[in-house]
């Protein structure tokens, strides 16, 4: 049988007892249906993966015994990135699920000016918890070390700031003849992705301006949900852990 692998904001030490933080403890106990005496991998992103034995389980409170650990080398070398533009549905799901399947570091919520998802107040909080939540599922099945943080939700002044940390700033664009094999290895690479619609020629000469580079996947025009994927795929097969 499978051994659950669960993420927690516990600490976590080999010998110790751990009370499971609310919603490791909820996703054990009332998800799961797990009893004492089954075992758990849990993990909190200090770079182990610990077995642990459940010793007391409820709906609410779930305490474990950690019993092992071992180190977890699944943590790519390059540090991405991803400013994704908001849209509709399961859309942005999927791209933060995929993106962090695809070993994102950091994932910031993006509006422009064809964005045609408006979130203020409650309603961006609780996106923003549902979103850890889907990094959190992600890690947690693609067996990652640690969970990508979700940003707070940015202007693309905004994003265009924040990214000046990195030697590498892409912006995807299918309209230019540059590509990303034509690249030096970066230390870490800030990628940006517009909407449904793409990002306006305004929107594209503003991230020039900030250093960023205008690059193309190939000759089809990608989804906003799909782009992410394939550029972040590409990034950590030149640069990163895929293929090495």
């Amino acid at each position: 049988m499978r051994i659950p692998r669960i993420y927690t904001d516990s600490p976590l030490a080999v010998g110790s007892l751990c009370s499971l933080d609310d919603n490791a403890a909820n996703h054990v106990g009332r998800v799961l249906r797990m009893q004492a005496g089954q075992e758990l991998r849990l993990f909190n992103g200090d770079g182990q993966d610990y077995l642990a034995a459940i010793t007391e389980a409820g709906k609410k409170h779930v305490e474990v015994e950690v019993t092992g650990a071992t180190d977890n080398h699944t943590e790519s070398s390059l540090r991405v990135v991803l400013a994704q533009t908001l849209s509709k549905g399961d859309r942005m799901d999927y791209a933060v699920q995929k993106a962090v399947e695809m070993g994102v570091t950091d994932i910031v919520p993006l509006t422009t000016e064809r964005c045609d998802v408006k979130l203020k107040g409650d309603r961006e909080d609780k996106r923003l918890r549902h979103w850890q939540q889907v990094a959190i599922s992600a890690a947690e099945q693609c067996g990652r070390a640690r969970v990508p943080e979700i940003q707070p939700v940015m202007t693309v002044q905004q994003w265009l700031d924040y990214a000046q940390a990195f030697d590498l700033r892409l912006v995807l664009h299918h309209r230019t003849e540059h590509s990303l094999n034509t690249l030096k290895k970066p230390s870490g690479v800030a990628l940006m992705i517009g909407p449904e619609g793409g990002l306006s020629a305004g929107e594209i000469a503003l991230a020039e301006s900030h250093g960023f580079l205008p690059v193309a996947l190939g000759p089809r025009v990608l989804r906003t949900e799909t782009a992410p994927v394939a550029a972040i795929a590409l990034c950590q097969w030149l640069w990163g852990d895929i293929g090495t």
